[in-house]
């Protein structure tokens, strides 16, 4: 056999057992979300909240109790994550925000929120409906967006 072969052959053996590797990573990956869903879905309950801000920060910068900080990985504390300022009853708190939901939170407003431990998982408004914020396409989508247009390829607005 030539040596280009069995180069050819250990990589493919290397891929081979490199996807084998990030199949059961990934297995025991949703396994641990799946825990984690239903025990957020254990303790959920309603609470009724003022937003007084929300930014995505370090979670060294957030304001979270220190217990909090303490038990977060490493890797995870210089990631930023969605912070929710809010007052709850007479006291103010900072509340981690699911990604899902973070764009659709009003600030300043009233909102009757879904909330486990720290973690915010749903929100309604208060007091009215609450506004989704319609994304910005980027330049290229509107380019082609027009140049459908143009075309007849797309209907006119």
């Amino acid at each position: 056999m030539s040596t280009g072969w069995i180069i050819a052959i250990i990589v493919l053996v290397v891929l081979i057992a490199l996807v084998v590797v990030l199949y059961f990573l990934g297995k025991k990956a949703e396994k641990r979300q799946a825990e984690q869903n239903a025990q957020i879905e254990q303790y959920k309950q309603s609470v009724s909240m003022l937003i007084i801000d929300k930014k995505r920060m370090k979670i060294t910068e957030s304001g979270l109790p220190q217990s909090v900080i303490d038990q977060t990985p490493k890797l995870m504390r210089r990631a930023k994550l969605p912070i929710v300022k809010a007052k709850v009853g007479p006291q103010v708190m900072s509340l981690v925000a699911d990604e899902k939901i973070f764009d659709m939170i009003p600030v300043k407003k009233e909102v009757k929120a879904v909330v486990s431990g720290i973690y915010i998982t749903d929100v309604k408004g208060l007091h009215g409906k609450i506004e989704i914020p319609v994304k910005k396409k980027g330049k290229f989508k509107a380019w082609v967006e027009r140049m459908q247009e143009k075309a007849g390829a797309k209907a006119v607005k």
